[in-house]
């Protein structure tokens, strides 16, 4: 099915931004991108969703591998005792949790990159991780040398975490033709983006599929 995603702003990264702009995708791959009433004429038989925002392609979080296996991700059933941010260092090896509980842990903490835009994930994983990883459909990207602990004061699930810009930070342009992974953010431009990061993530597209959106 085709589905035209439309935003105030679209910026594809690597071409110029479009107003009013929108992203055709079919299947699990870009068809096209441009202004929102030049497709919507063109690709007629489409489904619209329209977003708030402005539109990127998904984002690369370089520290996958990190957050995943190092971080404990607390259930919400645990905030009286543990809290709703993810826990790590000394907090993490006094609460030694057992496989099991990593396991949800993983599960959480995939589900919280997909709630910031995220759809490339620096590895290489454990196995086991990397099951729960095929399966929420991420994408890795083997990078060992950036498995190290991120350079900021504890964990971030922000890609914009570390000061790059979006150039640096999407998984690469968004092209007629490639990978349908895209993400849209809750604010009018790239300056509000880069300030405001990825927590204004509103809906985010995997390989065509629209994996999180903003309840």
């Amino acid at each position: 099915m085709l589905t035209i995603h439309a935003a105030p702003l679209v910026l594809p990264v690597g071409a110029a931004p479009v107003p009013d702009g929108a992203v055709v995708v079919d299947g699990d791959r870009v068809a096209a991108i441009g202004p929102y009433g030049e497709l919507a004429a063109s690709f007629g038989s489409a489904r619209t969703r329209r977003w708030p925002g402005v539109l990127t392609p998904g984002l690369r979080q370089w520290h996958g591998r990190w957050l995943l296996t190092r971080v404990y991700h607390p259930d919400p059933r645990e905030a009286d005792e543990l809290g709703t941010e993810p826990v790590t260092g000394a907090a993490l090896d006094e609460l030694a949790p057992d496989a099991g509980r990593m396991a949800g842990s993983v599960r959480r903490g995939l589900q919280r990159m997909l709630a910031h835009g995220t759809t490339h994930l620096g590895g290489p994983f454990p196995h086991a991780v990397r099951q729960s990883v095929v399966r929420a459909g991420l994408r890795e990207v083997p990078e060992p040398w950036r498995s190290a602990p991120p350079v900021w004061d504890g964990p971030d699930l922000d890609p914009f975490a570390e000061g790059s810009g979006l150039p640096d930070t999407v998984h690469g342009p968004l092209t007629v033709g490639g990978a349908a992974d895209l993400a849209v953010f809750d604010v009018p431009d790239e300056a509000a983006l880069l300030a405001e990061g990825a927590r204004t993530c509103v809906a985010t597209v995997l390989g065509g599929r629209l994996v999180y959106r903003r309840r």
